[in-house]
């Protein structure tokens, strides 16, 4: 099976500190995978490489849509890496505060808008058209995360779970075909987590989008994940099935020893 994103050798140096160095990463289509490892380890700097916020020192990164050849998403913008297929959620929630739930997600949609300047001063038909299937798209992925109830609400007023799941129904309001969730589960109670586990599951079943994650919350790790990679100090230290990774002596060790509880 040829892997949906490739990671190849990906090293990102920040003055005389290595973030990561030379790390290897693949997801394959209709997978969940995780990436774990202790504070510091380098996951969200990680992330911000191949979503291109920073752009590497060293290797690759490629996505592939099915039927299509392989893209090097090295070089772009940021946005140019959501226009392909790939949209993320962050460790700190990042939502217009003072916007409404549904215009937050609106907000999502732009990548995928056709009408340019022109159409946004003289406000033509086809313009008027899709603004309108615009607000019908939103309104249509809040009921799929189940965010329907808060759809005039300012997302600030929102309880803190809802702003997760907000943030997640922005995400995919860009049509990705990979989702990346950093630390999606931050912050949330027992109930709110489990939620959230059952949310992955759906998006991945019922959309078709294939999930990277990174979480500390290991029963959510253990419960969703196909596959997990385990990085300490930037390097890859273990890959695998949840059970191979539980019981790998050198991931016990990155956590200080202690056993990892699924």
């Amino acid at each position: 099976m040829e892997p949906i994103l490739e990671v190849k050798k990906l090293t990102m140096d920040f003055g005389g500190l290595r973030a990561l160095d030379h790390l290897d990463l693949n997801v394959n289509k209709g997978e969940i995978v995780a990436l774990i490892g202790p504070n510091g380890a380098g996951k969200t700097t990680f992330f911000n490489c191949i979503t291109c916020i920073y752009p590497p020192t060293e290797g690759d990164i490629l996505v592939r849509q099915p039927g299509q050849e392989p893209k090097r998403l090295n070089g772009l913008k940021p946005n140019q890496v959501t226009e392909n297929g790939l949209a993320r959620t962050f460790q700190n929630i990042r939502l217009f505060q003072n916007m409404t739930v549904l215009e937050n997600v609106m907000i999502g949609r732009h990548c995928r808008m056709s009408a340019g300047i022109p159409g946004a001063i003289f406000r033509n038909r086809a313009t008027r058209r899709e603004e309108k299937k615009v607000v019908e798209d939103a309104y249509r992925m809040l009921e799929k995360i189940g965010l329907t109830q808060f759809v005039n609400e300012f997302a600030k007023n929102l309880p803190y779970g809802a702003q997760r799941r907000l943030e997640i129904a922005r995400a995919m309001a860009t049509e990705p075909f990979i989702l990346l969730l950093d630390e999606p589960a931050a912050g949330m109670n027992n109930q709110e987590t489990k939620e959230l586990d059952d949310l992955i599951l759906k998006i991945r079943d019922e959309e078709g989008i294939s999930i990277l994650l990174i979480e500390h919350d290991m029963k959510l790790v253990m419960s969703l994940s196909d596959r997990i990679y385990v990085v300490d100090y930037g390097k890859k230290i273990a890959e695998g099935s949840p059970a191979d990774i539980k019981n790998d002596p050198a991931v016990i060790k990155a956590y200080l020893g202690e056993e990892i509880d699924a």
